[in-house]
């Protein structure tokens, strides 16, 4: 699942570990502020800085499926919209029924999956582990130059 990076030549500090175990977890109250306070404030540490920056690269990924997924959801209310016609007292229009459902299982989904991510990859951090996550991991290895 995710492949170890060599430690580098020093001890990860327990001070170390908690910064990276707190960019995992703010993530899920704050969003992406948390890791990128946490990344910005520990600059001197490669291991918090990994850590915070795939929890950033998460969060900006989540923003950007948001971002999509209303856009197809507004495009699609003002396509049903416009084709039924008149605003006499109708009924919704069909795409209600069909995007708002599709709209709260991809958030649903996404709620799930950073959840179980952020609260697995903070454990791994807490352990002083270099772990990374799936696709993230790797990005963020080649944007630190790790």
């Amino acid at each position: 699942m995710a492949s170890a990076i060599p430690n580098p030549p020093y001890e990860i500090t327990q001070d170390e570990r908690t910064m990276g175990t707190l960019a995992h977890v703010l993530q899920l109250v704050t969003a992406w502020m948390g890791p990128l306070v946490i990344f910005l404030l520990k600059r001197d540490s490669l291991f918090v800085k990994f850590h915070a920056l795939q929890a950033l690269l998460l969060q900006i990924c989540l923003a950007i499926l948001w971002i999509v997924a209303l856009g197809i959801f507004f495009v699609t209310m003002f396509a049903t919209v416009s084709r039924s016609g008149s605003m006499h007292h109708q009924p919704p229009p069909l795409g209600v029924f069909i995007a708002f459902p599709i709209l709260w299982l991809v958030g649903m989904t996404a709620w799930v999956i950073v959840l179980v991510v952020a609260i697995l990859y903070a454990i791994k951090a807490g352990r002083g582990e270099w772990a990374e996550y799936p696709v993230l991991g790797k990005i963020a290895r080649q944007f630190l130059k790790i």
